[in-house]
């Protein structure tokens, strides 16, 4: 992003990126409870801004490891319901009807992610920046998160992975080691991961739109 200020804490409409995020699942009825993982320098801010905006659904807010893998394995064993949705941050326009669509690919198939098909042509290129293979576009999904699990066989997926040394870019990765199929479920194209800084002023004309009542 460039900033000196992590990207999830900066401010979109007023209020951090991470608060948008967090005010999405707390007004869910089909979460339960809400565990944040962020680093151990911004604990103490995170907490205070849940009790300010009121976000009762975060029962803990803990520190996280090195990697992503790591914090979320630390966030599994802080929570304890049957089912665990993991969300990055960063993601604050993921919708409610998008959040359900995975729960219930979840429930009826054991693991599942939100992903949306590729749009462009994807070539696989070497070190010399030569291409050497162009996939079918027909077969290829952007994931996106929340990804959704059975909570024990997540923990079960993040624990052997630390054994084994395995480092994966996403949580279906982990699960996909132990033999578990992981479904897809189609998402929206909105869902963006704020990564880079002419994502910031997108997700705020998404967000305006969305207030206005225009559908995007």
């Amino acid at each position: 992003m460039g900033t000196a200020e992590s990207k999830q804490f900066l401010e979109l409409r007023g209020k951090p990126v991470l608060i948008h995020t967090l005010e999405l699942f707390q007004s869910m009825e089909e979460i339960g409870e809400i565990v944040l993982v962020t680093g151990a320098d911004d604990v103490e801010r995170c907490r205070e801004w849940c009790r300010f905006y009121r976000l009762s659904k975060v029962t803990a807010v803990l520190e996280g490891g090195s990697e992503r893998q790591h914090s979320v394995r630390l966030g599994l064993a802080g929570l304890r319901s049957e089912w665990a949705l993991v969300h990055d941050g960063v993601r604050p326009l993921v919708t409610a009807n998008a959040v359900r669509l995975c729960l219930q690919q979840a429930e009826g198939t054991g693991a599942a992610v939100l992903a949306v098909p590729v749009k462009d042509t994807i070539k696989q290129v070497d070190e010399s920046g030569v291409i050497t293979a162009t996939p079918d576009r027909r077969s290829l999904w952007a994931i996106q998160t929340p990804q959704a699990f059975r909570r024990v066989r997540l923990l079960e997926a993040h624990e052997q992975a630390l054994r084994d040394g395995f480092l994966g870019t996403d949580d279906a990765m982990a699960v996909e080691r132990l033999g578990d199929s992981v479904s897809v479920a189609e998402g929206e194209y909105t869902n963006i991961k704020i990564t880079t800084p002419e994502d910031l002023p997108y997700a705020e004309f998404l967000l305006e739109q969305r207030e206005r009542g225009i559908k995007i």
